[in-house]
């Protein structure tokens, strides 16, 4: 009840949001993931007029990869435009619920006016989930019917 409870009320800027990166939709894919390594960032926001406008992560970088695409193209023709977002006063429960329905691992949160006000990843919520709730998350015990294939050892 109180794991539930909590999670119902403790808003996602206790979850550890993260500085967002923020590039203008004409930045070239190349400065883009250039920046992504200098800032060892799976994720970046592509922002119009200091609102939200995309976002472009990991994945996209992979799928890019694997279709060849021109690396020269600004990131506004391969970003995902109008990304799911949170509010600041979204819940911790809404933010998991978001995470795991559309499987993303990273959500923008915007203010009421679309600015993004931080970045919140799978990474920040589990440690939220740690720090406020050890006792039910040091305490699972193992998956009970997990069984060995094979042998181990000689």
């Amino acid at each position: 009840m109180d794991f539930q409870l909590n999670l119902n009320t403790e808003s996602v800027r206790q979850a550890g949001l993260k500085e967002p990166l923020c590039v203008p939709p004409g930045m070239s894919v190349r400065d883009v993931l250039v920046l992504m390594k200098q800032h060892n960032t799976g994720c970046v926001l592509i922002c119009r007029d200091e609102k939200l406008a995309g976002i472009f992560t990991q994945r996209d970088v992979l799928r890019l990869l694997a279709t060849e695409a021109d690396l020269g193209a600004a990131i506004e023709t391969v970003m995902a435009a109008n990304p799911t977002a949170l509010h600041e006063s979204d819940t911790v429960a809404t933010a998991i619920r978001e995470m795991s329905e559309g499987g993303y691992r990273h959500l923008p949160v915007v203010d009421a006016a679309g600015r993004p006000l931080g970045l919140l990843k799978v990474r920040g919520i589990v440690h939220f989930l740690v720090e406020h709730f050890p006792n039910a998350i040091y305490n699972l015990p193992p998956e009970p019917r997990l069984v060995a294939q094979d042998r181990e050892g000689a």
